[in-house]
């Protein structure tokens, strides 16, 4: 994997949501996305990967970052504004970062609904989506 990975609920409506902010704001388009559903992210053999599908896993490399940890990662390989503000927020203690993102985790359905419907992907981006 030479790029990042961003592995997300494909049921979530924040996650889809998530996913449409990036490939608008990813302008080098450098990130891909798959499903934690999907075969690409069974595949994936690695001891620490979470099966839970609560939480956003980016991988970079054989390097898994969750939670809070892998948004702010997800943000520093937005390039531009996104980069410098996510370096500022892994400066902040994971343990309180990790509070606020189970909070809304364990909300997310409740607050931004289910993905019911997909964005159709342009031919450009659909490259870099993965089963």
């Amino acid at each position: 994997m030479s790029q990042p990975i961003m592995f997300y609920d494909g049921e979530c409506g924040l996650c889809s949501r998530t996913v449409q902010w990036c490939l608008r704001n990813d302008k080098r388009g450098i990130v891909r996305f798959a499903p934690i559903q999907g075969s690409t992210y069974a595949a994936l053999d690695n001891p620490n990967k979470p099966i839970d599908i609560s939480t956003m896993v980016l991988a970079e490399g054989a390097q898994l970052f969750i939670k809070s940890t892998g948004v702010l990662r997800l943000m520093t390989n937005m390039g531009g504004i996104w980069k410098p503000l996510g370096q500022i927020g892994l400066i902040c203690p994971g343990i309180l970062r990790d509070k606020v993102y189970d909070f809304v985790a364990k909300r997310r359905l409740k607050f931004f609904g289910s993905a019911d419907s997909c964005a159709m992907p342009s031919p450009d981006q659909r490259v870099r989506f993965l089963q």
